[in-house]
């Protein structure tokens, strides 16, 4: 027994004891490696939602929205209306060659034969069928003022002869006036404009407001009026159809011209038709 215990190797004094081998160490983890993070999901957000803006910004210029016109003035205010006086007027002609009228836009107000303009601060609506009478406040800030005159005596059109289809024609215009105004004059909610005096007849004007026009600002004009402007016997139906819709009940008789207590004037009219 004991010669097989003294069998068993001793180490020798220069042969090292073997150790077991350490596991490695963990490779130290950065201490800003968390925020490095955040930032470039960051700038990949970032860097998408450019992209998505670059296609969506592209797909508009391959297949831009409509113009709601082909022209349109430039600057704003009474320089804008008097640009789309000029720019409608000329384009408008009776079979002779002739203009149909000339358009004069300007704040509300009256010029009396004698005295400068008296500024117009009300429009006031009487015989409305099964409606009470309603007045409505005037000013240069929310209105424009158009006055259709022709050569002849007291603005009257001088060539030609009074007729259905030519009343169509200048209703026509008054409407397409009200459109390009009511589209890029800013601020502005109403329109008047005063019709050519016809022999017998009493002195009548349009009185529109932007909201008796709302489908017709949200589509393009030349889904409303034509781009060429016809003669008066060549009004397409469809265009009689639309204009007669938008304008034929807001056309109003002239009755006379009142004063308020603090001496506002106060245009009053009456319906034209039953």
């Amino acid at each position: 027994m004991a010669e097989d215990v003294t069998r068993i190797p001793a180490l020798s004094a220069g042969q090292p004891e073997q150790a077991t081998p350490e596991p490695p160490a963990p490779r130290p983890v950065a201490p800003h490696r968390e925020r490095f993070l955040f930032i470039y999901g960051g700038l990949g957000a970032v860097l998408a939602g450019a992209i998505v803006g670059l296609v969506i910004f592209a797909g508009g210029a391959i297949n831009p929205s409509p113009k709601w016109s082909a022209w349109k003035p430039s600057g704003g205010g009474d320089g804008a209306a008097k640009q789309i006086a000029d720019h409608i007027a000329t384009a408008y002609r009776l079979p002779n060659g002739e203009q149909l009228v000339d358009v004069i836009a300007k704040a509300p107000s009256l010029s009396p034969a004698t005295g400068g303009p008296i500024p117009l601060h009300y429009v006031a609506l009487t015989g409305l069928r099964g409606a009470p009478d309603r007045d409505y406040a005037l000013s240069p800030s929310n209105s424009m003022m158009y006055s259709l005159c022709g050569l002849g005596t007291a603005c009257s059109i001088a060539s030609g002869k009074p007729s259905v289809a030519r009343g169509t024609l200048v209703r026509r215009e008054i409407l397409e006036l009200a459109l390009y105004t009511f589209k890029y004059v800013g601020g502005i909610k109403q329109v008047l404009a005063f019709i050519p005096p016809v022999a017998s007849k009493p002195a009548a004007a349009v009185y529109l407001q932007k909201s008796d026009l709302t489908a017709q600002l949200q589509v393009p004009l030349r889904e409303t009026l034509g781009p060429k402007v016809p003669l008066p016997s060549t009004i397409p139906a469809r265009e009689v159809h639309t204009i007669d819709a938008t304008t034929e009940r807001r056309v109003y008789k002239v009755v006379r011209v009142a004063q308020t207590p603090t001496g506002d004037a106060v245009l009053v009219l009456t319906p034209l038709t039953a």
